[in-house]
């Protein structure tokens, strides 16, 4: 078993494709892999990525050191400014870009900021409050764009970057980069 920072791995078999590894919130390393990957598989992916693995799990602890608990008058200030002010945002945008989606909700989601359904209804969680208006934005175009690409490929950020042209320091910014 490799053991990277006195952290041990939980291995998730799926029907997919790629191998992928997440550090959730408590440093967990998180392995979602094929059905048929072998243990050795495993122990060579975490092994390759040793270093990745090893800057994430920093990340994850100070992100965790430095996260702000909110009182339930907080979090009611932020729905209530979220509700204000995220629409008027997704209206702007649309006119902008000509994507209209079919509802927007703001949600109480804790590990995303935004995302689009199927049939290209928005949901943005309340906790974008708590950053600046570019950041904000950023994640209005950026679900805007599900709307035509329903993933992350090269098109879909071309997409977000013809109505953001500095997308990617917005994006930083959600990353505490």
């Amino acid at each position: 078993m490799v053991i990277i920072l006195d952290n041990v791995y939980q291995v998730i078999k799926s029907k997919r494709k790629t191998a992928a590894i997440e550090i959730d919130e408590n440093c967990n390393i998180i392995l979602r892999v094929p059905i048929k990957y072998s243990k050795k598989l495993v122990e060579k992916l975490l092994s390759d990525h040793k270093t990745w693995i090893q800057k994430h799990i920093i990340i994850q602890r100070e992100k965790q050191k430095n996260k702000v608990v909110l009182s339930n008058e907080q979090i009611k200030a932020l729905k209530e400014k979220a509700k204000e002010i995220i629409p008027k945002r997704v209206e702007f945008y649309s006119e902008i870009t000509g994507l209209k989606p079919t509802g927007v909700k703001i949600t109480s989601a804790q590990k995303r900021f935004g995302s689009c359904n199927e049939k290209n209804s928005l949901c943005f969680s309340y906790i974008l409050m708590q950053y600046p208006m570019e950041a904000v934005d950023y994640v209005v175009v950026h679900e805007l764009a599900h709307i035509v690409h329903k993933n992350h490929s090269k098109d879909f950020y071309k997409l977000v970057e013809k109505f953001l042209p500095d997308y990617k320091s917005r994006e930083k910014i959600l990353k505490g980069r």
